[in-house]
């Protein structure tokens, strides 16, 4: 095949997907593609999400039909310059084609998982790519390593990118301690020390984002620069109904009409979304642990002295239409990129935007 020639493929966006589905092309044959052009929504086995080009050219051919399952791997279009000749660019599209038909498809390597011990907790991690340059993904309250899947693949293009289960989350220790904000960045901090990382940079979601904050507070020579996504700890007007409805809620009927608040679209609180959380907040230990982690987010929390100690690059992003901790709470701090049509889950309404501001 001529090397100019891209494959765009079906990605592997969490470590459970084997395969998704296109539901709409936004981009079109023929269309100039430029690195990051949003190319298809993608409906996978927890969200939908929108596949963005890594490779530039124009978009010569579309493989992979709309609604059509496609296996992680697959090969969904073709991506070249307008001179590579138009036998070249079919000849790839029928050996795509028939790869998909028949099902020999390569299989793509996921994030590695393991697990550290540190302070006397297992703490599960994702890990994708080689780089040499480290980023540690820290989620919100519960959320786990999974809630970045459309930011570490491509993060990974260049780095090593790891995704953390906080304790009391994902497949790490339900004992959370006190539940202190010292405890989850001490966390942090021992993971960092387990993998021998020597400097990374932190992107913290909510809750995470005010982990991240004290844990660079803590050992500022560990941390490159701090990305801040939605963060917990910079001001009082909190959504304290979402944050005790989803803590409290025993059914799957009592818990989505909270998940919705996350969400710009509260469509994107799918009953999938909804299944899998409960099945999380009915292991042995969550209860407790999110019970815990909530009075450390009411109590009030507030890092803005912590982060005044801090001084590393430091990004902000903050969806517009935030209703668990609204924009407003972004007023103290310079600099605040807001996203216009995004919630509280800006790594998953616009995961491109993250991925642009991470050092």
């Amino acid at each position: 095949m001529d090397e100019r020639i891209a494959k765009v493929v079906m990605p592997k966006w969490g470590l459970s997907m084997a395969s998704g589905k296109v539901t709409e092309w936004v981009a079109a044959e023929g269309d100039e593609i430029a690195d990051g052009d949003e190319l298809a929504d993608i409906d996978t086995d927890k969200i939908t999400g929108s596949l963005e080009a890594s490779d530039e050219g124009v978009l010569r051919r579309v493989i992979a039909q709309v609604n059509e399952d496609v296996p992680v791997g697959g090969t969904i279009a073709l991506i070249a310059p307008a001179e590579v000749p138009e036998e070249e660019i079919e000849a790839a599209a029928r050996q795509a084609r028939a790869e998909l038909d028949s099902g020999a498809v390569a299989e793509v390597p996921g994030p590695v998982t393991g697990t550290v011990e540190v302070g006397g907790r297992t703490l599960a991690y994702a890990t994708l790519g080689e780089g040499d340059e480290h980023v540690v993904l820290v989620h919100g309250y519960g959320g786990d390593k999974n809630s970045w899947l459309f930011v570490q693949e491509p993060l990974s293009e260049r780095r090593t990118v790891h995704a953390l289960d906080l304790p009391g989350h994902g497949e790490s220790s339900k004992d959370v301690g006190d539940g202190s904000l010292d405890t989850l960045a001490d966390a942090v901090l021992g993971f960092l020390a387990a993998m021998e990382i020597s400097r990374a940079h932190l992107v913290g979601h909510s809750l995470g984002g005010a982990v991240v904050v004290a844990a660079a507070a803590r050992e500022p020579s560990r941390v490159a620069s701090l990305t801040l996504v939605a963060p917990a700890g910079f001001g009082d007007d909190i959504n304290a109904d979402y944050l005790r409805g989803f803590a409290t809620a025993t059914s799957r009927r009592e818990l989505k009409p909270h998940l919705a608040a996350l969400f710009a679209d509260p469509a994107q609180a799918t009953r999938r979304l909804a299944d899998d959380l409960m099945r999380y907040k009915r292991i042995d230990g969550v209860d407790k642990a999110l019970r815990t982690l909530l009075d450390t987010l009411l109590r009030p929390l507030d890092v803005r002295p912590l982060l005044s100690e801090v001084d590393v690059p430091v990004t902000v992003l903050w969806g517009r239409l935030d209703a668990v901790l609204p924009a407003t709470n972004a007023a103290s701090l310079p600099g605040v990129r807001y996203v216009e049509g995004a919630g509280h889950m800006v790594h998953l309404e616009s995961p491109s935007v993250v991925v642009e501001v991470v050092p």
